[in-house]
């Protein structure tokens, strides 16, 4: 028992709370730039540069395993003294997704701009709230004034 009563101690801590409700706005955040980007920002950019998508920019690379089966299958035949044929099987493609890792930068930048954005308006906002003049104080009480005061307080107590 005493597991799950540390455990919900741990979980029912203000720090927790406050980092749980943080992670689901981020997530929150994170779709609305992601939307932002794609939506918004991304179509114009690849308009300009003739492409409507960032991720689909790509290079084919089979060329290169081919290239190294072939010379792995000629240093084969060598060693074994050749007439062996190796079937070439339909294999697909490799592909080397630059676009989509082009894509992702562009959505952290972005997301890393509001952020800081967030927070520099956060603290510009606490900076006026601690610039902010204290709140006038009550008449100062003489200490006559205090104890009557604080009499009146304790008899409103024993009236409860």
């Amino acid at each position: 028992m005493a597991f799950f009563k540390e455990f919900k101690e741990f979980a029912l801590k203000g720090n927790v709370m406050d980092m749980a409700v943080g992670v689901i706005i981020g997530g929150a955040f994170g779709k609305i730039v992601s939307s932002l980007v794609n939506d918004i920002l991304m179509p114009p950019i690849g308009a300009l540069i003739g492409n409507t998508d960032f991720s689909q920019l790509r290079l084919d690379i089979s060329k290169f395993r081919d290239m190294t089966s072939s010379a792995v299958h000629a240093v084969g035949d060598a060693v074994t003294g050749g007439g062996e044929t190796v079937a070439q099987a339909a294999v697909e493609p490799v592909y080397w997704n630059y676009g989509a890792f082009i894509q992702q930068c562009i959505d952290f930048t972005i997301l890393a701009f509001c952020v800081f954005m967030m927070v520099k308006l956060m603290n510009r906002l606490m900076k006026k709230k601690e610039e902010a003049p204290a709140p006038a104080a009550g008449p100062v009480l003489s200490k006559e004034e205090q104890l009557l005061t604080e009499i009146r307080d304790l008899l409103k107590a024993q009236k409860k």
